[in-house]
């Protein structure tokens, strides 16, 4: 599949064509209620077996989180991964956005120690995120916030963690025991 962007910007040509009036943002109706009926056919493996069943891609213009059609898709799919044009233009390989990502089917396929570092990870980078001005400028005292000083102490080795070379392999047991390791 290209892009359910496109796939949704063909149904509302379509749609208009034959006279459907269009709703939030220009898009008809019926383009939202086709999204799921596209998704659903991609199907899962043998019952019980579980597996990935296609990758969609979702173009948003400018970045825009809030484009219906990213919102159509967030809600009807097991998960996400965001790319943010701000990473990639400042050389972050691969430009994943862990903040705004999810996976609703991750709480299945892992263990409770892999999920508990993984939202350990994510508060402590989100932590910093949020704190980044502060700390940019000099403005964070330090020791009025364990969480931040925490965030801080780990960033570099986040930050290095999240990132990798273009030909670089990391299988799922090394990046688990670099994940072990950070912390």
């Amino acid at each position: 599949m290209d892009s359910l962007t496109r796939y949704a910007m063909a149904q509302r040509e379509i749609a208009l064509a034959i006279g459907e009036p269009p709703a939030t943002r220009g898009y008809p109706p019926s383009v939202f209620a086709r999204l799921p009926q596209l998704v659903e056919r991609t199907g899962n493996g043998p019952e019980g077996g579980g597996s990935i069943t296609a990758f969609y891609t979702v173009l948003v213009e400018g970045d825009d989180q809030q484009d219906p059609i990213a919102d159509a898709a967030r809600a009807i799919l097991d998960g996400h991964i965001v790319l943010s044009r701000a990473m990639a233009d400042a050389g972050h390989y691969p430009a994943v956005d862990i903040e705004q990502s999810i996976s609703r089917a991750m709480v299945n396929l892992v263990s409770p120690e892999h999920l508990e570092l993984i939202r350990r990870f994510k508060l402590l980078f989100s932590r910093y995120q949020r704190s980044r001005d502060l700390i940019s400028v000099g403005a964070y005292v330090a020791g009025s916030d364990p969480v931040v000083d925490q965030a801080i102490a780990l960033y570099p080795r986040m930050e290095t963690f999240l990132q990798q070379n273009i030909s670089e392999r990391a299988n799922f047991q090394d990046s688990l025991h670099a994940l072990k390791a950070l912390f």
